[in-house]
C-alpha cells in the first residue's frame, strides 16, 4: 500500500478487502450467533441459519468490514509512523475491478502537522499586576456588608439604592397588554432589574404617589410584542424601604466565619482570600497574554479534521446549555460559523502547547500536583480532608495535573518573552463597579 500525498496534511491510501475472507468470517459468526439468537417461533439455539443471515447478515458483514478495514490501516499506520489527525474518512472505490472478489477502498485522512516556533522575544506578554492594600481590604469588607445588607421601611421619597414596593400597569395605544401589569411588586433602584425609565419614573416618589410616565422599550427587547413600540405606564409606590448595612461588629464577623468574632482575625482573613483571589485573577489575565503571544509564534497549518470535531463538540455544549436552562433546541439552527473561530482558537493552542510540553519535558510532576493541592487546601478548614479527597480519585488528579501542566507552560513562555508589567486597579481586576 502506497501513500499518497495530497495537500500539507492530508494523505490518501488505497486498501484492498479480500472478500472470500470477509465471507467466511460472516458465515463463521453467524454460525456462532445462531446458537444463542432469539426469535419468535423457535427455540432458542433452533433458529435456522438462513433466518440468522436474513435478519442479522448485513450488520455482521458491516462490522468484518469495518474490523478489516481499520486492521489495514492500522498495520500501515505502524510501518510509516504516521500521526494522524481525527478519524479517517473510508468511501468504497467508484470503479471496482470486474475481474476481482476484492473490494477496493480509499482512505482519506490527515496528519499532525510539524509546529515551528518563531521568534520568542519578538512577542510580548503582558504580564498583570496588582499589590492589595489596605484600602482593597477596606473595598473588599464593604462588598462583604453589602451583599449582607437589610432593608427598613422609610417615610421619604425613594432614591437609587431603594428597595420598592409598587403596583404599575402599562398600555400601548390606551390598551393594556400581557405581562405590563403587577400588584405588590419589588424591585430595587439601580438594580438594573427594570429598563432605565422605569427606575427613573419611581425616584422622587413617595409611598401613596402614583406617577404616569412613557417608556420606550428597545428594539431588541425580549418580549417580541412589545419591541420596539412605547407604553404608557402608571407607577403607584406603595412602599419606600432603604438599605441598611450590618456594622461591623462581633456579629457580623462570626457571619464571616470568625468563630469568636475577633475583628482582627476577620480582617487578617479578608485580606489572606482576597490576596488569593486576586493573586488567581492576575494568573489568568496572564495566561490569556500568553496564550495570545503563543498563537502569533506557532506556524503551523491546522488539521482540519481536529477542527470540525471541535466544532462539533463546541455545539453540542452549546445545546446542553441551553437545554438545562429550560430552552428547547429542537429545530433551532445552530451553524458552524458560531462555534468554528473558538474551535480554531483552542485547537491551535491545544496543538502549541502539547509541543511545547514534549519539546521541553513539561509535564505535571507528583510533587508540583501535591503542592498545588496543599495550596489549595490551605483555605479549608480541614485542609488534610482536602488533599485525602483528591488522592482518592484518579479523575480529580488527572485535572489539577493538567492544571500544572498548563501554569508550566505559562512560566515557560514567561522565561522567553519580552514581558511587560501592566498595573490594574483593583475594580478592573474583580469586575467591580469604581
Amino acid at each position: 500500500m502506497q501513500i499518497e500525498t495530497v495537500s500539507t496534511l492530508e494523505r490518501r491510501v488505497e486498501l484492498t478487502v479480500p472478500m472470500q475472507e470477509v465471507a467466511q468470517e460472516v458465515e463463521a459468526r453467524l454460525k456462532r450467533l445462531s446458537r444463542s439468537v432469539k426469535m419468535q417461533g423457535f427455540r432458542p439455539g433452533k433458529v435456522p441459519l438462513k433466518m440468522v443471515a436474513q435478519n442479522y447478515g448485513f450488520q455482521v458483514q458491516n462490522d468484518v468490514m469495518t474490523e478489516r478495514i481499520n486492521d489495514q490501516l492500522r498495520r500501515l499506520l505502524e510501518t510509516s509512523q504516521l500521526r494522524i489527525a481525527g478519524s479517517p474518512r473510508v468511501e468504497a472505490k467508484a470503479e471496482q475491478p470486474s475481474n476481482s472478489s476484492d473490494a477496493q477502498f480509499v482512505a482519506t485522512f490527515e496528519i499532525y502537522p510539524d509546529i515551528m516556533f518563531g521568534d520568542w522575544k519578538s512577542a510580548e506578554v503582558e504580564r498583570a499586576t496588582l499589590d492589595v492594600t489596605e484600602a482593597e481590604i477596606d473595598k473588599t469588607i464593604e462588598i462583604l456588608r453589602k451583599q449582607r445588607q437589610t432593608y427598613e421601611v422609610v417615610e421619604r421619597a425613594a432614591q437609587t439604592d431603594d428597595r420598592v414596593l409598587c403596583d404599575f400597569v402599562g398600555r400601548i395605544d390606551g390598551i393594556e397588554f400581557s405581562g405590563g401589569k403587577a400588584d405588590d411588586f419589588e424591585f430595587v433602584i439601580g438594580g438594573k432589574q427594570m429598563l432605565p425609565e422605569f427606575e427613573q419614573a419611581a425616584i422622587g416618589l413617595k409611598a401613596g404617589e402614583s406617577k404616569t410616565f412613557p417608556l420606550n422599550f428597545p428594539a431588541d427587547y425580549h418580549g417580541k410584542d412589545v419591541a420596539g413600540k412605547t407604553a404608557d405606564f402608571t407607577l403607584t409606590l406603595k412602599q419606600v424601604s432603604a438599605p441598611k448595612l450590618p456594622a461591623l461588629d462581633v456579629e457580623f464577623a462570626k457571619q464571616l466565619g470568625v468563630k469568636d468574632g475577633d475583628l482582627n482575625k476577620m480582617r487578617n482573613d479578608v485580606k489572606a482570600n482576597l490576596t488569593r483571589e486576586v493573586s488567581n485573577r492576575l494568573k489568568s489575565r496572564t495566561k490569556e497574554s500568553v496564550m495570545d503571544a503563543l498563537l502569533k509564534v506557532a506556524e503551523f497549518e491546522l488539521p482540519k479534521s481536529l477542527v470540525e470535531q471541535d466544532t462539533q463538540r463546541l455545539r453540542e455544549m452549546a445545546q446542553a446549555d441551553l437545554q438545562q436552562r429550560g430552552i428547547k433546541t429542537e429545530g433551532m439552527p445552530l451553524p458552524d460559523d458560531l462555534f468554528k473561530a473558538q474551535a480554531e482558537r483552542r485547537v491551535r493552542l491545544g496543538l502549541a502547547v502539547n509541543e511545547i510540553v514534549n519539546q521541553n519535558k513539561l509535564s505535571a510532576t507528583p510533587d508540583q500536583v501535591k503542592a498545588h493541592i496543599e495550596e489549595f487546601a490551605r483555605s479549608y478548614e480541614d485542609p488534610a480532608s482536602v488533599m485525602a479527597w483528591y488522592f482518592s480519585d484518579r479523575k480529580r488528579l488527572s485535572e489539577v495535573e493538567a492544571v500544572v501542566l498548563e501554569d508550566n507552560v505559562v512560566n515557560w513562555v514567561l522565561s522567553q518573552v519580552s514581558l511587560k508589567d501592566k498595573p490594574m486597579s483593583f475594580d478592573e481586576l474583580m469586575g467591580t463597579p469604581s
